[in-house]
């Protein structure tokens, strides 16, 4: 509808242009969205007030041209269009057009809320890769988390989406790991996990064989396993930076940087012109001694998804990354990938927080907690959930008090138990002898027209905007606004049941009309809670 919406303010715009012979005038993009007040309609818009400046006339004079010629444009969905000071356009939905919106959820089932933004498209969509010297911790989980759910959107809206961990398992981590594995003067890494590695590899000798055989057991007994049984993510794909080298991707993209002219030798180390697209300085791809830098490893790494098919890069780093952004952006382009096909999502920090003080859980390594610790003590949907209600690039405190509740206080318990009430009451209607009643329900054997209460079109209001929500996340990335749409559902289903007897054997009519829309919920609550990534439970 907002599409709809948005057309119809343009076609005004060009009938009232005429009308009103107004000079010409540019408009950037049209903005339709829901007003903060229910009062102001279901959808506004400011474009009377943009103009103002640029036709030098009272917003309210515009806003009403404007409406003029949007009533002549609307149709039987919209019911009626006001305005409001100092210059809002308000539209409010038809009955109709809500009534209608049932019936289509029920119709095309998990399938509401899909589109074909991403058709053609196919993204590599790569996160969390940890370096394999340990287990996982929390900035990990919430990135794992982002990553994951944000696949599960971009699929939604189309997009061929590959998950991908790039291991990093052949630069100087693997010695750190390795020196500390054998606990000699070099050592790095502390821990449980240590003390075992140590005990089962410590006669061997060779610093770099032992960091390579740890990397790897860590890589399977720790992070895969972690991110399969605990974090519930499915890699497409495990790149190993090693093979990357053996394959010769790394040599390959120095050899096509080179020949096309973006590299020179200075002090006896081969450089790159990143400064050519935007960095402040260029890097060294081969140190003096020969040795390969980790940037020529990030090079070889953008040459094999660029040769794999891949047209957009999605990259999601730890805040200690965001340096390294302009470099491999630069590094992209120079191996022919448009900018604007590389997207970055950076990971803030995340501190535990319990009662206004921090929690320190793990006593394995000092002061750092791992995300299989916080999913043993809190499960899987919790941590997720809660991770996911706040956008990544900002700084999270994370409350386990909050988090610990068993209770509605606890908004994902609120969220699963609105899931769970709407299956009991479908499963109340089958026990009641409503046998012959299947999902979805046509026309012929329901009258949606008797949904006419408040509570019973606000419910409608909030399923209706699901669409547009997997849209604006495909294309802005805004994955937290996932969580707090489900926590919005949950509001507005208990506020329609608490309102409306569902099943009454006295109006068996209304009573078909409204397990409809309880259906129409239960689909929409249940497909946002799967792009969470979370149980839509039948019981609790």
């Amino acid at each position: 509808m907002k599409n709809t919406i948005q057309e119809i303010i343009k076609n005004a715009l060009f009938e009232a242009k005429k009308a009103n012979n107004w000079p010409a005038f540019e408009i950037a993009e049209i903005i339709v969205d829901h007003p903060k007040n229910d009062a102001f309609g279901d959808y506004t818009t400011n474009v009377a007030m943009i103009l103002s400046k640029q036709l030098k006339k009272n917003p309210l004079e515009i806003a009403n041209e404007l409406k003029v010629e949007s009533e002549k444009l609307k149709d039987s969905y919209i019911e009626k269009i006001e305005i409001a000071p100092p210059g809002h356009i308000n539209f409010y939905l038809s009955r109709k057009y809500l009534q209608d919106v049932v019936e289509k959820i029920n119709s095309e089932k998990e399938k509401f809320g899909s589109n074909e933004i991403g058709s053609g498209v196919k993204i590599n969509n790569e996160f969390i890769s940890a370096n394999p010297t340990g287990p996982m911790h929390l900035g990990n989980g919430r990135g794992g988390f982002f990553g994951d759910s944000l696949s599960r959107v971009l699929r939604k809206a189309g997009f061929e989406v590959a998950n991908e961990y790039y291991v990093n398992d052949a630069g100087e981590q693997v010695m750190k790991l390795g020196h500390s594995v054998l606990k000699d003067e070099e050592a790095v890494y502390g821990g449980e996990y240590i003390d075992k590695l140590n005990a089962e590899m410590a006669d061997g000798k060779d610093v770099r064989e032992v960091g390579e055989k740890a990397a790897e057991y860590i890589l399977e007994n720790f992070i895969k396993k972690t991110a399969a049984e605990k974090m519930q993510i499915s890699f497409d794909e495990w790149i190993s930076e090693k093979s990357l080298c053996d394959e010769g991707f790394v040599d390959r993209a120095i050899e096509i940087l080179s020949k096309k002219g973006l590299t020179f030798e200075e002090e006896g180390a081969l450089w790159l012109r990143t400064t050519d697209f935007g960095d402040d300085k260029d890097r060294v791809l081969v140190k003096a001694n020969g040795q390969k830098t980790y940037f020529a490893s990030d090079c070889g790494y953008i040459l094999n998804k660029v040769e794999r098919g891949f047209t957009d890069l999605v990259e999601t780093w730890g805040a200690d990354h965001h340096g390294y952004i302009v470099r491999f952006s630069a590094a992209a382009q120079a191996l022919g990938v448009a900018p604007e096909r590389v997207r970055f999502n950076i990971v803030q920090l995340v501190r535990l927080m319990k009662d206004g003080k921090e929690v320190r859980m793990s006593k394995r390594a000092g002061n750092v907690v791992y995300i299989d610790d916080l999913i043993d003590e809190l499960g899987h949907d919790v941590t997720r959930f809660f991770f996911l209600m706040y956008s990544p690039d900002t700084h999270m405190n994370f409350d386990m008090g909050l988090a610990a509740e068993r209770s509605q206080k606890n908004p994902v318990f609120y969220v699963q138990y609105a899931h769970a009430r709407i299956s009991s009451i479908l499963e109340k209607a089958r026990e009641a002898g409503i046998s012959n009643f299947q999902f979805p329900i046509s026309k012929q054997d329901v009258d949606l027209s008797l949904l006419q209460h408040e509570r019973e079109l606000n419910l409608i209001k909030e399923l209706d905007k699901f669409p547009e929500l997997v849209a604006e996340v495909s294309e802005t990335y805004a994955v937290h606004k996932l969580p707090h749409y489900a926590i919005s559902l949950a509001d507005k289903f208990h506020s329609f049941y608490d309102a409306c007897r569902v099943i009454d054997e006295e109006n068996p009519e209304l009573t078909k009309a409204r397990l409809s829309l309880v259906e129409a919920a239960r689909i929409v609550l249940a497909e946002t809670l799967r792009l969470v990534g979370v149980d839509a439970p039948e019981k609790m």
